[in-house]
């Protein structure tokens, strides 16, 4: 256990600051999930509401020093190819019909 004064204070500032993390990492994965669960339900637009939200909260997680700008960079990629697919996918049911 910490004996001097200043080293119970890092404890506690660790403490607050590791919270704050996983709250906000929660939160990106949460607005992620969603993304993924509406890609089912095939609505191009609720798709794409939902892609926006989830970029904003990645990107504000790299704002705040949460996660780093590469593994943003990286998540949001894969989102991006996801409903890229899913625009090819339903451009090509369009133009078989």
């Amino acid at each position: 256990m910490a004996n001097t004064k200043s080293a119970k204070k890092r404890i506690s500032i660790i403490a607050k600051r590791t919270l704050r993390n996983k709250m906000i990492k929660s939160r990106v994965k949460t607005f992620i999930s969603n993304f993924n669960k509406s890609l089912a339900t095939g609505d191009i637009e609720t798709i794409k509401e939902k892609l926006r939200l989830a970029v904003k909260e990645l990107d504000k997680a790299a704002t705040k020093g949460v996660l780093h700008k590469n593994t943003v960079a990286r998540k949001k990629s894969r989102l991006y190819a996801k409903f890229n697919a899913l625009l090819k996918s339903a451009a090509n049911r369009v133009g078989a019909e």
